[in-house]
């Protein structure tokens, strides 16, 4: 047997299982045995499935052992964020108003990592329905960052993150609504990609904002993100919003030379309220990108400043009509509330869902109420078509835009719980990506002098996650061979 990794890439994990190095089995095991020791102190994970797991490794044992041709994820440990569904594995969304639901059927993208070979560890925790940036608001308490346990991981994908980056997992599946997948991949310092909206199919996962709600992976590593991308996406029949685009082969382009692409770098994100460290490692990652031959263009994307208020009335509103289902009648938690119904509604849901999640149901209520939809609502969808634009305008002049993906670096836990606004600020550089729809990844791009990742986050024009995958590579390769600041 190999000895234990703390972490492995899915190239690392073939090459291992086709010597017979290790088996699947044992590296399914190698995982459950860091995760047990590790996790009552990160509380990445809320929910195991060994059984699921052994079943699936053994069957990938089973094909190495007849020399048959492995599927491109053979024998790799995934994890799966909280609120994308998995058949008879309980899934919560974070939240006490699903604390015991099992859904009886699998996403469409757990399905299409498993038939590609996967083993599925289990699920991780989570912000409440998706709805944070710290991690802080899962019922079942924060997750703490793996590089600084008294910081926090990111949000709302903290736990997916967290698994990763501390070898709890070689790969895991989060969701991004508005930064939820790189800001926590930048906190933790890992790869973390945001597909197109509509590039990846959301059947199964638990809505929070539907027009803004996107699934895609956490690796150790930019090809570790290509693969799998290339696997979860394409069309599903059981998903209308997803897209018919032709999935290109994302590996063919990701060697790829980057010199002479024209890479934008939007003013408006280097403006005040940037963590010095975080500024200083951005510019290092820019300058490195030129010496690869990018040419940086200055841009300017006027609507960039209402990208925060605009997100959160869409978000909200959002999220009010989503959540209403959670009624105590139809399935979830049910209080009694005195024997009539107003008043098993208002207990259930008092009970069942935490601060976070009242105050964006009351705020989304609010815009979409009489006399105030048109003021807030049908002006925040208004002023979205303009960021989105800002976006088709750029990428008439770039091949893809650079940006910081957080303007701080990990903060403590507690830190911000008490000050709504700076938690929401800490999503300002992502946001706009998630209004526009287009693909986004962050990178590792350094530390700051105290030890903590920086996130360089690259956008592309929709559809165009094979270029946003070329850069973030070439980037990779450069960092690990030049270094940045430290």
């Amino acid at each position: 047997m190999m000895p234990n990794k703390k972490k492995w890439t899915v190239g690392e994990i073939r090459a291992a299982l086709t010597a017979k190095k290790i088996s699947a089995h044992e590296l399914a095991h190698e995982h459950f045995a860091r995760i047990e020791r590790e996790n009552p102190k990160l509380n990445a994970f809320l929910a195991l499935c060994p059984e699921r797991a052994y079943a699936q490794a053994d069957k990938i044992d089973a094909m190495v052992a007849r020399g048959a041709e492995l599927p491109p994820l053979a024998g790799v440990p995934v994890a799966i964020k909280d609120v994308i569904s998995t058949r008879g594995v309980t899934t919560t969304c974070g939240s006490k108003i699903l604390e015991h639901y099992v859904p009886p059927y699998d996403a469409t993208a757990v399905v299409r990592l498993e038939a590609a070979g996967a083993v599925v560890l289990g699920k991780t925790n989570c912000d409440e329905f998706a709805m944070g940036s710290s991690n802080e608001n899962s019922a079942y308490g924060p997750v703490r960052n793996p590089v600084a346990p008294d910081r926090v991981p990111g949000g709302s994908s903290g736990g997916s993150a967290a698994a990763v980056a501390a070898g709890l997992a070689a790969a895991a599946l989060g969701t991004d609504t508005g930064g939820s997948i790189r800001q926590p991949g930048a906190l933790c310092g890992i790869p973390a990609m945001m597909p197109t909206y509509g590039r990846v199919s959301r059947y199964g996962l638990i809505a929070l904002a539907s027009s803004l709600d996107r699934i895609g992976p956490f690796t150790n590593t930019v090809r570790d993100a290509a693969t799998i991308m290339g696997l979860i996406a394409g069309r599903d029949t059981r998903d209308s919003t997803s897209a018919s685009h032709d999935v290109p082969d994302y590996m063919a382009s990701l060697d790829a030379p980057v010199a002479g692409l024209r890479v934008g770098i939007p003013r408006e994100y280097f403006g005040p309220g940037m963590d010095p460290a975080v500024r200083h490692n951005i510019e290092a990652g820019i300058g490195a990108l030129e010496k690869l031959g990018c040419k940086t263009i200055e841009l300017n994307m006027p609507h960039t400043e209402y990208a925060i208020a605009v997100y959160y009335i869409l978000l909200t509103a959002e999220a009010s009509s989503n959540l209403a289902r959670y009624d105590g009648v139809r399935y979830g938690l049910r209080e009694a509330g005195g024997g009539t119904l107003m008043g098993m509604y208002r207990a259930t849901r008092g009970h069942g869902f935490g601060a976070e999640v009242k105050r964006r149901i009351i705020l989304g209520t609010y815009v979409l109420s009489a006399g105030y939809y048109d003021a807030y609502y049908r002006k925040g969808q208004q002023v979205r078509a303009l960021v989105t634009q800002d976006f088709r305008e750029a990428f008439e002049r770039v091949d893809a835009i650079v940006t910081p993906t957080s303007p701080v670096p990990a903060f403590k836990l507690g830190e911000r719980t008490d000050d709504p606004l700076a938690m929401y600020l800490a999503d300002i550089y992502t946001v706009t990506g998630s209004l526009a729809g287009v693909p986004g990844i962050s990178v590792p791009c350094g530390k700051t002098p105290d030890g903590l990742p920086v996130g360089l986050q690259v956008f592309g024009p929709h559809f165009g996650e094979s270029r946003v995958l070329q850069i973030a590579n070439a980037f990779e390769k450069v960092s690990a061979e030049s270094g940045l600041p430290n």
